[in-house]
């Protein structure tokens, strides 16, 4: 049978230099990744009035929306529509189990 047989030099050095690449592309997304930083997990006052400003400023809500526009978590924006809607300063329009679909009142 035989055993593994042995690499020669220049393969030994192109495997070495594509793992050298992958090494550097794993650090370069880890670093951005740090850079981004993570969501907010606290909702904005939503009695503040510069938030809702901003929320009477975008036709449509959806959590998506206003995870990207407070840089908060989707499910913090999904509680935030709910009790923004309660209040009256937003009106459901449509949506399904997974998507809920406001706009400004």
């Amino acid at each position: 049978m035989g055993g593994k047989k042995k690499k020669s030099l220049t393969a030994m050095e192109k495997a070495q230099r594509r793992a050298e690449e992958k090494r550097r592309r794993r650090e370069a997304r880890l670093r951005e990744s740090q850079a981004k930083g993570l969501a907010g997990v606290l909702m904005p006052d939503i009695k503040d009035q510069k938030v809702l400003d901003e929320i009477k400023k975008m036709n449509v809500l959806t959590p998506y929306s206003v995870a990207s526009r407070f840089n908060i978590r989707i499910s913090v924006a999904k509680d935030m529509l709910e009790k923004l809607h309660q209040r009256g300063v937003v009106t459901f329009i449509s949506g399904s189990r997974n998507l809920k679909i406001y706009k400004p009142s």
